[in-house]
């Protein structure tokens, strides 16, 4: 009930305007993920536009699907130039980048004119992750993942392991794979690979709290014993890596053939693997991944946002945004990919509920640890997520031992950032 009313309040506000002569006839370029713009994404998403369409009469929404890259360099370019699509997506890691050039509208007055049972709809960190500082704000959060633990059971078994217990620890989890070693498999892709799996590591064994930088100061965060903790694991899994990175496709189809243990990653990878499971008899399941005492977990999470731009259809289109975010399409949004997101209350409805995937998200998300924050407040410099993976590498190839390791890529960052 409170959430049609909020979808009632957005719908007939926009629609008063347009039908008092306060708003002319507009056309809104909206901008999805190309994943958003293809198969039954796109038709569900052209649903939302043609239902707030038929409510607000003389919009006209046009929705183009773009790269993850090809929406970030366009969302820069229209800033210059003056051709901002009026709604968009994107990902919290570039937003200061897009704060910087002045394509995001803070949006903080419309987001506090809306009804509070609306504003309560969201997961508060995740309107935190959108809010740097008071009064404001640059985005809505949208669709987002908290990394869980994928398990090949027919490996594990095949290891002599136990499937029905998940690994709590993270000594608990090496054990695993020194077994899986042991009986010819590989047990992990290689995790220094990609600074997401670098991070992924970090918030098994570091200080989640001290995992970010300090813009004002221009130093990381990071302190040397958990980092090198994390290192050590690295030079632990070495023996034992595939060999490939966690987003390689070659992960997946080792993954699906049998041959490795673990993958952590986010939800999109399940399709895949629920697919193997219908075709190829793949034996798999997912859990949190174990932290580094029983009852913590590890795991990154992150959100991809919905974003207006501050152009002359900055109020209608923010309508649109506070419509697409509204729980009811939230949740018809959930049901459809299987995928978590920001909307709480959409995350609560019942047939969300019944799908495992998303529950297992749900409580991922409560532990996970953000994977490079703080967002909208400074542009991370490419030198720093290359200099993580470089020392990783270094590291778990015996260039370091973790100590030393950690020394000097707390001293290579700050470099990086002081440019």
């Amino acid at each position: 009930m409170i959430a049609s009313m909020c979808r009632a309040a957005v719908l007939a506000t926009s629609a008063t305007l347009l039908g008092s002569g306060a708003l002319s006839a507009q056309e809104l370029q909206y901008w999805v993920y190309s994943d958003f713009a293809q198969g039954d994404a796109l038709k569900l998403q052209q649903e939302f536009i043609a239902e707030f369409e038929a409510a607000n009469p003389g919009v006209k929404i046009v929705i183009s699907g773009r790269g993850d890259d090809d929406l970030t360099s366009g969302q820069v370019a229209g800033a210059a130039s003056g051709t901002l699509p009026d709604v968009f997506m994107n990902g919290l890691a570039v937003g200061a980048q897009l704060v910087e050039v002045g394509a995001l509208a803070n949006i903080y007055p419309e987001w506090m004119a809306m009804p509070q049972e609306y504003r309560d709809q969201f997961d508060a960190d995740a309107i935190k992750s959108c809010s740097p500082k008071p009064e404001t704000m640059y985005c809505i959060p949208y669709t987002g993942f908290g990394e869980i633990l994928y398990r090949n059971l027919t490996v594990l078994e095949a290891a002599g392991i136990d499937t029905k217990t998940p690994p709590a620890t993270w000594e608990d989890w090496y054990a695993q794979m020194v077994k899986v070693k042991e009986s010819g498999k590989f047990a992990m892709p290689d995790q220094t690979q990609v600074f997401n799996s670098v991070a992924s590591m970090y918030a098994v064994g570091g200080d989640k709290a001290k995992w970010g930088i300090d813009f004002e100061k221009r130093q990381t965060l990071i302190e040397p014993e958990p980092m090198a903790r994390t290192l050590q694991m690295f030079i632990d899994m070495a023996p034992m890596q595939s060999g490939t990175s966690r987003n390689d496709q070659a992960t997946k189809d080792l993954f699906i053939t049998n041959q490795l243990a673990f993958h952590v990653v986010g939800p999109w990878v399940n399709p895949s693997y629920a697919q193997a499971a219908a075709e190829s008899g793949l034996k798999y399941d997912f859990v949190l991944v174990p932290g580094s005492t029983a009852g913590d977990h590890g795991g990154i999470k992150s959100y991809e946002f919905v974003s207006v731009s501050p152009g002359p259809n900055r109020e209608i289109a923010w309508k649109f945004a506070a419509y697409i975010t509204e729980k009811k399409q939230m949740a018809r949004w959930a049901k459809l990919l299987s995928r978590y997101n920001a909307n709480a209350a959409a995350m609560q409805d019942p047939e969300v509920t019944a799908l495992p995937l998303i529950v297992k998200s749900v409580e991922a998300v409560k532990y996970a640890m953000d994977v490079m924050p703080p967002y909208f407040v400074g542009a991370v410099p490419n030198c720093y997520r290359s200099t993580m993976t470089d020392m990783a590498s270094a590291v778990a190839d015996g260039e370091y031992t973790a100590e030393e390791g950690a020394e000097e890529l707390i001293a290579e960052l700050n470099d990086c950032l002081a440019k």
